[in-house]
């Protein structure tokens, strides 16, 4: 196993070779593999070990064939091609040893293939016809490997295993988190997790499609369905800005499972867990089947036409009391582009601007200089070339598990990552330097660097600089980095959701622009899920579709609950949940007259206080009941088709804004199918968007703002709390990537206000307050207590501010 992934480049011409292969001449890239080549050319060898994003292990032996002058059959995964080798992987002789590795590898697999999750689509099963024996020869006793539980994703069954080694490649190559390993020798030998923990990793379902036999199983989907019951459906990930590409499997109308699509554009051949096991949710039991209106505190179940009228009836008297500045739209940033696109028509039709969908944003003042639409600043197959990276605010393992992966690739090639953040994150690899600093101090950070940059390039900053910053000087964290970034040659700065969200963030982003100038790197931003097509699509106050500026400026998502509209229309949004400061959105919503709520499923009172404030439920189909499309952070325009019928009488988001529209008596809203919307919106199939946030006196003195020596909360957005499918997905909870919500600070904190770890603390801000355990997590920085959003228990709590934090009484 100690050999590297092959390289996939095509080198030149004069580096081929020719072989002759079952009498075929084929043409071969020297010095690689023999199974690789014969897989280009269309000639099928057997494998089960042999993958071809893995090292090679050459441990099945399943890919023996016949080499001319080889004393004895070699592996074919492990065999590199050579000038006139001549190749049978037909042969009486190739055929003896497959027949004969395939009758070591049944000796000790059970026959259990009628209960087997993996039938119908076992590699094992499929060879095993074509080079197995209708009746074994062996006749003593089978080896039994006892089962581990190893967490809420993945399902055991490890005496079915054939030892090739993949899941125990894959944690240690793709993941970075080395969580299988083998222990013991020959048949004793057993795949295992270290001291029999659970696999916590966060692109852990990806074992499964890499197991080949029925050893590793979705837990989720166990002995629900068998393969060939279920109709493939290609669809694209709502829950990161990634898009990966999804195969959606039904039976009878029903998600049942969801599998990766290959794209090596995007996500290869790999899926986050996010992506992989929310579909649990779509089935939930809170789904909402049914439109549903309040009368006085009552609420009961009504028809379509009912509905709609109850909600234009609303409408029109707060546009008439109020005009048309009373009304606001807040939408999901996983909302497909035609919903934005609808969304923000059907509000600027009405006369107003106050459209949004940037719920986790807090400072809008550098809108008017923002690009077209957050993006990567390159594609995201080229992440694996740059050679020195800067994360701002970015934590990608958990936020974008599959940027993750390439990053990854990219410091195995010697790329050097570099970090300033709010949080010591864990990337699965190591940093060459970083700052973990408090909010305020992430900015003088990256002062530091941008004043050791200016130095070592002999360029002069801006005036603007010497005003917030002018005693910053870099320490040696920062000098460190402003070394590296001087020195690379293919280089990236990107700012994460913490960046997004942070309470300067303007400051942060022209800081950011400042060193990607002085270095000549590419600037890059993460936006959260369908953002970049939010943007593209006009459902931002102040930018019309295509990034055209809009006749009416509204009011942003913040602004809306700052100072609250009269009547708010809610797409997908769970205001308590998706706001980063819940107890702002519960308050304004409270204060409205009117809000319509589409949404997916009915709102919990343990969840949100909906029931009080909303006034109409539409029910909004989720992504797999829908038509639609998304765009990805590098810009690329990807398209879906429903994979299921809406559930009751939901209805796709589209239809819903297009009926309000019509209803409401505006033109424009005709449309019979998402194929009329694309072609209105005109979109390209990839966008180019290029930041350039100049670096004004207003962006830079807003650093200083943060309060001196009180005590921040820090509001960090879970991997498993980030939209209300993931949040419903009942296996995604069970994992220890989402555990209970907590105070978290690190132990010189805790000792300084006298608290231990594991007690109760009461946690107090300005809005609200909570009573939460204490975890002691030294990852957290001085003055800092990490509380996270997204849970009910710490949604009254507010955004990243002032917070005292004492023992619970």
């Amino acid at each position: 196993m100690s050999a590297r992934p092959e390289n996939m480049k095509t080198p030149p011409a004069s580096d081929t070779v020719t072989i002759e292969v079952d009498g075929r001449k084929i043409q071969a890239h020297k010095g690689e593999m023999l199974i690789k080549a014969t897989d280009a050319a269309g000639i099928y060898i057997p494998r089960f070990c042999y993958h071809h994003k893995l090292s090679i292990a050459a441990n099945c032996r399943m890919c023996l064939v016949e080499v001319g002058k080889a004393p004895k059959p070699q592996p074919a995964c492990a065999t590199p091609v050579a000038e006139g080798m001549v190749v049978h992987t037909r042969s009486e002789y190739a055929q003896r040893a497959q027949k004969g590795t395939m009758e070591f590898l049944l000796i000790n697999h059970p026959l259990d293939c009628p209960i087997c999750d993996e039938g119908g689509e076992c590699q094992l099963q499929d060879l095993a016809l074509g080079y197995g024996k209708d009746a074994s020869r062996y006749a003593e006793v089978k080896r039994i490997v006892k089962d581990k539980d190893i967490g809420p994703l993945i399902a055991t069954e490890m005496t079915r295993c054939i030892h090739c080694t993949r899941c125990v490649r894959f944690g240690q190559e793709i993941a970075g988190v080395m969580e299988f390993g083998g222990l013991g020798r020959g048949e004793h030998m057993e795949i295992r997790t270290f001291l029999d923990q659970s696999v916590d990793s966060e692109v852990s379902g990806n074992v499964i499609d890499l197991c080949p036999v029925g050893a590793l199983t979705s837990k989720p989907y166990r002995f629900t369905a068998r393969s060939w019951e279920l109709e493939d459906h290609a669809s694209i990930s709502p829950h990161d800005c990634v898009g990966s590409n999804l195969i959606v499997q039904t039976r009878r109308g029903q998600v049942m499972r969801v599998l990766p699509r290959v794209n090596e554009a995007v996500n290869e051949c790999w899926l986050a867990d996010r992506d992989r096991y929310s579909y649990q949710a779509l089935n939930a039991e809170d789904r909402l089947r049914q439109p549903m209106i309040r009368r006085g505190t009552k609420w009961e179940s009504t028809d379509w036409n009912t509905a709609l009228a109850f909600t234009v009836a609303g409408l029109r008297k707060v546009l008439a009391a109020h005009g048309p500045d009373g009304l606001g739209a807040l939408a999901s940033p996983a909302s497909t582009t035609e919903e934005f696109y609808l969304l923000q028509k059907l509000v600027r039709a009405l006369g107003s601007g106050n459209v949004d969908h940037r719920l986790r944003q807090m400072d809008f003042s550098d809108d008017n200089a923002a690009p077209l639409f957050p993006a990567l600043g390159r594609p995201i197959a080229d992440l694996e070339n740059i050679d020195v990276l800067l994360l701002i605010g970015a934590n990608p393992r958990k936020d974008q598990p599959l940027i993750n992966l390439r990053l990854r690739k990219a410091v195995l090639k010697g790329a050097r990552v570099l970090a300033i953040n709010p949080v010591d994150y864990d990337f699965g690899y190591r940093l060459a330097a970083k700052a973990i600093a408090a909010p305020v101090d992430m900015l003088r950070s990256l002062a530091g660097v941008a004043r050791a940059l200016s130095t070592l390039r002999k360029k002069d900053l801006p005036k603007a600089f010497g005003g917030p910053f002018h005693d910053v000087k870099p320490g040696a964290a920062e000098q460190a980095m402003a070394e590296a970034l001087h020195q690379g040659s293919r280089v990236s700065v990107l700012l994460g959701g913490f960046a997004l969200s942070h309470p300067q963030a303007a400051a942060l982003r022209a800081l950011a622009q400042l060193v990607t100038d002085l270095c000549g790197a590419k600037l890059g931003q993460f936006p959260e899920a369908n953002g970049a097509g939010a943007w593209l699509a006009g459902c931002v106050p102040h930018r019309n579709p295509a990034g055209k500026t809009a006749g009416v400026a509204g009011r942003s998502a913040r602004a809306l609950l700052s100072q609250p509209a009269q009547a708010y229309v809610l797409l997908g949004v769970e205001p308590e949940l998706d706001c980063l400061d819940g107890a702002a959105a519960s308050a304004a919503l409270r204060a409205a007259e009117f809000v319509v709520m589409l949404t997916t499923y009915l709102p919990a009172p343990n969840r949100a206080h909906a029931a009080e404030y909303a006034n109409v439920y539409l029910p909004l189909a989720p992504f797999t009941e829908t038509d639609g499309g998304f765009v990805n952070v590098e810009g690329r325009r990807q398209e879906f088709a429903a994979a299921a019928p809406p559930l009751g009488e939901s209805r796709p988001g589209w239809k819903i804004l297009r009926m309000l529209g019509h209803l409401l008596g505006l033109s424009g809203f005709e449309q019979t199918g998402v194929d009329e919307l694309r072609r209105e919106m005109d979109l390209p199939q990839m966008a180019v968007s290029v930041p350039s946030f100049p670096f004004a006196i207003a962006a830079a003195e807003s650093a200083a703002t943060a309060p001196a020596g009180q005590l921040v909360r820090l509001a960090e957005v879970p991997i498993y709390t980030v939209d209300a499918i993931v949040r419903r997905a009942p296996a995604l909870q069970q994992t220890a990537d989402h555990p209970p919500p907590a105070a978290r600070m690190n132990a010189a904190q805790a000792g300084k206000l006298g608290l231990k770890d594991g007690v109760a603390v009461q946690v107090t801000m300005a809005q609200g307050e909570a009573r939460l355990d204490l975890v002691v997590d030294d990852r957290v920085p001085p003055g800092c207590v990490l509380v996270p959003t997204g849970y009910p228990e710490t949604s009254m709590l507010g955004a990243h501010g002032p917070v005292t934090v004492r023992a619970a009484t």
